[in-house]
This record gives C-alpha cells, sequence and structure tokens, in this order.
C-alpha cells in the first residue's frame, strides 16, 4: 500500500453559488488540522476556490485574480496546471462569477480521488473511501433547500456519512461570501467559520453555525413582536434571574429598557435589536433558555 505523507492535505470540499443571493462559497473536511486556513477562498462578485491535496495555497488568490479579470473557471484551472511542475499531486475546484464550475484531480493523488461538477457546484476529494462522498456532496447539494450556507453544511455532511476522509475526521470549514456581507457591511465574508480540531467537526461546524446565524443574521418578520404587558412580564422576570435588573422596587419602563438593552449588547445581539416597543422572539428564547 502506498504511504501518504503527513503534510498532504487529504480533504473533501464543495464550492458553490446561488445566483439569487449573489453568494459564492466552499465548505470542507478533512483529517487535517485546521484546513480552514488552507483550502477555502473566496471573493464577492468573483468566485470561490478550493485547493488541495498537496495544496498549492497560491491557487486560492492566483485563481480568484484570474477569475476577476474575466477568465472562466475552466480557462483558470488550465491556466493554474500550466505554471506547476506538480500539477499531477493538486487537487482543487472552482467556480467564477457566473457560477461555472470546473474541477481538477491530478493524476498522483491518492486513491480514491476525483470530482464531479453540477450546475453551480463542484465537489472534489482525495484520500476517500470511494466516490460516493463526492457524488453524495452533489446530490444533496442540488436537493437541498435554504441558503447556499445551509446547503454547503449540508452537502458535507452528507459526504461523511457517504465515506468521507478514509483516515479519519480533524477539522472543517465553511465560508461564504456576498458584497458587504460581512460585520458591519465592511468587508464581503459572510459566513467564516472553522473548527480546528475536532473529534467531530462537521458536527462541531453545523453548530457554530447556528450560532452565527442566531448572533449575526437579520430577524426574521414574523419574530419581531409588540411588547405587550404578558410578554414584558415574562422578559422581567429572565432580567431578573440573570442579574440585569435587581432590587424590590417597581420596575419602570427606562429601568426596563435599559436592562434590556444592556443583555442584548452583552450577547452581541445588536443585529437583532429593534426599536422601542418592540422585540425579536429569537432573543427572548435564547433568553429563557440561558
Amino acid at each position: 500500500m502506498k504511504k501518504i505523507p503527513n503534510d498532504v492535505v487529504a480533504t473533501f470540499s464543495i464550492v458553490g453559488y446561488d445566483p439569487e443571493a449573489q453568494e459564492w462559497g466552499v465548505a470542507v473536511q478533512s483529517k487535517f488540522l485546521g484546513v480552514g486556513a488552507v483550502v477555502p477562498f473566496a471573493k464577492a462578485g468573483v468566485g470561490a476556490v478550493a485547493t488541495q491535496s498537496y495544496a498549492n495555497t497560491s491557487y486560492g488568490p492566483k485563481g480568484l485574480e484570474l477569475m476577476e479579470k474575466g477568465y472562466s473557471a475552466e480557462e483558470v484551472l488550465q491556466e493554474l496546471i500550466k505554471h506547476d511542475d506538480d500539477r499531477e499531486l493538486r487537487q482543487f475546484g472552482l467556480i467564477d462569477a457566473k457560477g461555472r464550475s470546473a474541477t481538477y484531480t491530478g493524476a498522483k493523488c491518492f486513491d480514491w480521488a476525483g470530482g464531479i461538477t453540477g450546475e453551480h457546484f463542484t465537489a472534489q476529494g482525495n484520500i476517500l473511501i470511494s466516490e460516493k462522498t463526492v457524488e453524495a456532496m452533489g446530490e444533496t447539494f442540488l436537493k437541498t433547500e435554504g441558503s447556499l450556507a445551509d446547503r454547503l453544511i449540508e452537502a458535507l455532511d452528507a459526504g461523511q456519512s457517504s465515506g468521507g476522509d478514509s483516515r479519519g475526521k480533524q477539522s472543517a470549514a465553511l465560508l461564504v461570501v456576498r458584497e458587504k456581507g460581512g460585520y458591519g457591511g465592511f468587508n464581503d465574508r459572510a459566513i467564516d467559520l472553522r473548527v480546528d480540531d475536532h473529534p467531530e467537526p462537521i458536527k462541531e461546524l453545523k453548530r457554530i453555525y447556528q450560532l452565527q446565524q442566531l448572533y449575526f443574521s437579520k430577524s426574521k418578520e414574523e419574530d419581531i413582536v409588540e411588547l405587550d404587558d404578558t410578554l414584558k412580564q415574562n422578559i422581567i422576570q429572565q432580567l431578573f434571574r440573570l442579574n440585569y435588573l435587581s432590587g424590590e422596587e417597581s420596575v419602570t419602563n427606562q429601568m426596563f429598557e435599559e436592562a434590556l438593552t444592556s443583555f442584548i449588547h452583552t450577547e452581541n445581539f445588536e443585529e437583532r435589536e429593534q426599536p422601542k416597543g418592540k422585540v425579536d422572539l429569537a432573543v427572548v428564547r435564547f433568553m429563557r433558555e440561558k
């Protein structure tokens, strides 16, 4: 059996595009420490790249630079391998600004290694138990409803359930970009999550993704409600329990508003803060469970 070197980034990944949301992203899992620092690259309005096997991390920025100049995914692929003497050791997938996908697996990548492309996605992996991993990722991406992040993470989970990396599990990452999608609208990193070392990296990635959605996604319209007396009294009880209110005196409207604002800001729920007289029920649910 061919010995697998320690420095090879054995992994499986899926690169995807959402034309309606104008989002590009990568989800990846590997038996490798901190895979999120090596594999995923993306830029809003340009495309996304996943580079693995004996990962040439220059493929990420170089690929994005070429796509920003108007090269298609396939043209970028050919340009990158043309200038790489170790191309047969590389594996990567990419999607361009128009959602066109391409994948490459060098002849010297360790088995099982390969990739597939489909509408707005490419899935690839090496040192896998079988090709079922990439097939499951593609099928799941196409049939899953929801945001690009939802589809990528479910596809990654399906890949693991279908075999995954033959050496085991260690790290995972999810990167999704959108124009002004980052915190405060100052960059394009709508979601940038990493699990660097964990016995169940995809499960942990799903957990922190749900937290990310709770803290940083916009309030759902159906969750924004008026503060009636019953709900207000319930929130006051929670604020006492969590020590944002104290004493036996009557709680004035100002005391209530200041305590609720303090809780929201302490727990980083600025994205869910509502005008006076309203509240996001997601915050209330979090408060009750805390």
